[in-house]
């Protein structure tokens, strides 16, 4: 491994800010270092917590993220937020706006924040969340927040990634319907009704009541509950870290979290193998021998199935 990449591994395992961000800066790359770098991680990763906070545009993430920033920070966590915008169409990076309202945060060596663009990846995530999730584990974050891009019914991915998903819908906007409808009933941990002082709360938290209790959650024995919030005053905040800690408490006494966390490990692993058979397909004689294919298939001598089963072998 280069010397100064290694410098890099050493500084961010000590905490520093910049050599953090000059990692997830390599992952965002595609760097041909990430592989070592990541196995070098790998024993000091598995002991943040991570927290996904998704809903649709509007609903006021960034501001609910900035005031859970400020309750753990008042019990002495360490937090990181990786907060997932929509990209440009021009540059390809993270359209930042949002971030503003995080500003209160930026000085504070405890705090780690950091906007990652989506680049057309599906799901509310970034391909390179995962990896760069691990960066800040190995960096010592006792929780890391992850915030999505808020594309409504793309958004069920950050439950994959997360072992707490907070779901934030915002009276009088129809989300109560919507999430039904997206199937985020179905992933959410906790549900906030942000805003809380508009009119409309009170039928906002009965609907989602109603629902989630005709609904058949994935995650039996536990009953998502509905907080009430008014992030922007920081209303009702605390309510949301105590839901969040006993989501945290039956994680660990019913096992559910180690099945999570298998499982994001699974998905890991499946999304980077797949990443490496694409750019082998798309290299080398395994790019000649996917147009060969394709040829054939296009001639009607060959069937689709059997040439991507020879691809699959040859790879």
């Amino acid at each position: 491994m280069a010397r100064d990449v290694a410098t890099l591994i050493a500084g961010a395992r000590d905490g520093r800010t910049r050599d953090i961000a000059r990692l997830i800066s390599l992952i965002e790359d595609g760097s041909a270092q990430v592989p070592a770098v990541m196995a070098d991680l790998a024993p000091d990763t598995g002991r943040a917590r991570v927290i996904g906070i998704t809903g649709s545009p509007g609903v006021g993430k960034s501001t609910t993220t900035a005031a859970l920033i400020s309750a753990l920070r008042e019990r002495g966590e360490r937090v990181g937020v990786l907060a997932v915008d929509p990209s440009s169409p021009f540059s390809g990076g993270a359209l930042l706006g949002d971030r503003i309202r995080m500003q209160a945060h930026a000085t504070d060596p405890g705090v780690f924040i950091r906007s990652m663009a989506s680049r057309g990846h599906l799901g509310g995530l970034s391909a390179t969340t995962p990896q760069a999730l691990r960066v800040l584990d190995a960096a010592g974050f006792d929780t890391v927040l992850i915030e999505t891009v808020g594309v409504g019914q793309s958004e069920v991915e950050v439950a994959a990634a997360a072992d707490t998903t907070l779901v934030l819908l915002a009276p009088g906007m129809g989300d109560a319907v919507q999430a039904a409808k997206a199937g985020i009933l179905e992933i959410g941990d906790v549900f906030v009704v942000n805003k809380a002082d508009r009119e409309g709360a009170d039928s906002a938290v009965r609907e989602l009541r109603n629902m989630i209790a005709l609904g058949d959650h994935p995650a039996r024995g536990w009953k998502p509950p509905v907080v009430r919030t008014v992030a922007s005053t920081a209303e009702g905040v605390g309510h949301l870290v105590t839901a969040i800690d006993e989501h945290g408490a039956w994680l660990r006494e019913s096992g559910e979290g180690h099945v999570r966390r298998l499982r994001r490990a699974r998905d890991e692993v499946e999304a980077l193998t797949l990443a490496i058979v694409r750019r082998r397909l798309e290299t080398g004689t395994s790019s000649s021998q996917l147009e060969a294919a394709a040829a054939e298939v296009a001639a009607g001598r060959l069937d689709a199935h059997t040439a991507a089963a020879r691809l699959v072998d040859g790879v």
